[in-house]
């Protein structure tokens, strides 16, 4: 049976605050819908917008594998494991929270807003030590096919994630065709991040989603210049 159910960018949870304009597109503190708890292991997909100087105070996480990807501007990260870095636009961080970890996150900008997206996995097992990654990809260097941002075996210099799961980008010109086999039994999720897009056929816009079950292929076609998140998940 073929399956693609849409997750339209105007129906996601969403929180605006002063300092944060927050969208979920699956349930996530007080947005709650039963309809939208995740998808396999993906728990949580976050599109946040930080202006200058505001973001989270020191907070604790727990068993989940955190993915933030900076897509314009920078975000200051502390924890209690005792790094303190700054993630910039083409960057990449992995926090895997295992049996604790307390951090805060900040824009350290004086005037740009920053804007990222967190992702949230389930990990294949609890407990274990927390650590930290982060990593530059220059998807511009690699334009119109796929990068391996993190994977389980931290293949192709991907940061590692503790389940069997990985994620990929591929930063598209207007006009590109980009097709992916898909394999039986697993799960995947599309996010448009950037641009206009068809998803096997189906017009997508920046902020949409899919999932995706019982497909063989993915294909992408870029209506405009466009980039395109994908999640490979048991």
């Amino acid at each position: 049976m073929t399956l693609i159910r849409f997750r339209d960018r105007g129906a996601r949870g969403r929180h605006q605050g002063g300092e944060i304009d927050a969208h979920h597109s699956f349930s996530f503190a007080d947005y709650n819908d039963p309809k939208h708890m995740g998808f396999r292991d993906l728990r949580v997909l976050n599109e946040d917008r930080v202006v200058p100087g505001a973001g989270l105070a020191e907070h604790p996480h727990h068993d989940m594998e955190i993915v933030t990807i900076v897509l314009k501007g920078a975000i200051e990260h502390r924890d209690n494991l005792g790094n303190a870095s700054t993630i910039r636009a083409g960057e990449v961080q992995r926090m895997s929270a295992g049996r604790g970890i307390r951090h805060s996150e900040r824009n350290p900008s004086t005037d740009e807003r920053t804007h990222l997206l967190q992702i949230w996995i389930i990990p294949q097992e609890t407990g274990g030590d927390p650590s930290y990654d982060q990593k530059s990809f220059d998807l511009d260097m690699a334009r119109n096919q796929w990068v391996t941002i993190a994977s389980q075996d931290g293949r192709a210099g991907s940061l590692t994630l503790r389940q069997d799961a990985s994620m990929e980008m591929a930063r598209l010109d207007e006009g590109m065709n980009l097709a992916r086999d898909l394999k039986p039994g697993r799960g995947y999720w599309v996010q448009i991040v950037a641009g206009i897009a068809a998803l096997n056929g189906t017009e997508m816009r920046e902020g949409d989603g899919a999932a995706i079950t019982s497909e063989d292929l993915l294909e992408i076609v870029a209506d405009s210049d466009a980039e395109v998140l994908l999640i490979d998940m048991r």
